[in-house]
């Protein structure tokens, strides 16, 4: 399979760990979206929509949306429990990722670190809302080791992609103990420094 994605992105990031993690095959194509990458004619065939990360299999077919993409690469795999009830719970978590946590923590990001604004020009609505999001992972993570369920799963790679980037959009993880253990455990499970 080739994965079109953009190596500074999180959400074209949680399809390569779970690629990774799962010794799967494919052929990364870069594609830089400050440079309008996703708006060529070639790329446009592959994804209407003019986003990355997408997914062409061999056989032709595509997918795009990064926790469709992971979840469907998980299937079978210790990453997705088996559980119809814990699939279900990890589900939870990834509509909560693009809901509640990433449209703040990755949007200040890209305002910092691809548009390099200052911190202080920030959304405050979105600081807030990005702080929330934080504060709720980490009461979430006081006193267990993932975060849904009791096994490392596609809910933890889906919430560590921009988590660990969170400093990079004006966020201090500095007093959030369970979120920076939790990090710990993911790099270590993904074999990856923390800031990769």
């Amino acid at each position: 399979m080739k994965i079109f994605g953009d190596l500074q992105s999180g959400n074209c990031l949680k399809v390569k760990f779970v690629a990774d993690f799962l010794e799967l095959p494919y052929d990364w194509q870069d594609v830089d979206i400050t440079q309008g990458g996703t708006r060529i004619d070639s790329f446009l065939r592959i994804n209407p929509h003019g986003q990355v990360p997408v997914v062409q299999f061999d056989d032709g077919r595509t997918l795009a949306q990064s926790n469709a993409i992971i979840r469907y690469l998980a299937r079978g795999s210790t990453l997705l429990p088996e559980d119809p009830f814990n699939q279900a719970k990890a589900d939870e978590w990834l509509f909560w990722e693009q809901y509640s946590h990433e449209p703040y923590i990755a949007v200040c990001r890209f305002h910092m670190h691809y548009l390099n604004r200052p911190k202080e020009t920030r959304e405050a609505w979105r600081v807030e809302r990005g702080e929330a999001a934080l504060s709720s992972m980490d009461c979430h993570l006081s006193g267990r080791d993932w975060i849904s369920g009791d096994d490392f799963s596609i809910a933890d790679i889906a919430l560590y992609a921009y988590t660990r980037l969170a400093h990079e959009g004006g966020f201090d993880l500095g007093s959030k103990s369970g979120i920076n253990a939790w990090l710990e455990r993911c790099a270590r499970k993904l074999d990856v420094s923390p800031q990769q």
